[in-house]
C-alpha cells in the first residue's frame, strides 16, 4: 500500500452490502446506500498524550469494523477508493 496514515487514523476498506433484500427483492444501484462496515488497510502509530508517550492503537489491519455514516474522508489510492478516518470514528469491531 502506497498510502500510510499517520497517528490514530486508518485506512479503511468498505465491505459492499447485499445485491438482495432477505424477502428476495433485488436493490438497485440508485437505491443503496454507501456500506458502514468495512476492513482496516493499514493503521497510523497512534496519538500521543502531552507528556509525549504513544496511547497504542485498538484496531490493527485486517479487523472488520463499524463505522458512522458520514465518517472519514474518501481517497482514492492505486486506482481504489479508500476511507481515512481517525480511529474515534470507528464504532465497534465486529467479531
Amino acid at each position: 500500500m502506497a498510502l500510510k496514515p499517520l497517528h490514530d487514523r486508518v485506512l479503511v476498506r468498505r465491505v459492499e452490502s447485499d445485491e438482495k433484500t432477505k424477502g428476495g427483492l433485488i436493490i438497485p444501484d440508485s437505491a443503496k446506500e454507501k456500506p458502514a462496515e468495512g476492513e482496516i488497510v493499514a493503521v497510523g502509530e497512534g496519538a500521543r498524550k502531552d507528556s509525549g508517550e504513544l496511547i497504542a492503537m485498538s484496531v490493527k489491519a485486517g479487523d472488520r469494523v463499524l463505522f458512522g455514516k458520514w465518517s472519514g474522508t474518501e481517497v482514492t489510492v492505486e486506482g481504489e477508493e479508500l476511507l481515512i478516518m481517525k480511529e474515534s470514528d470507528i464504532l465497534g469491531i465486529i467479531a
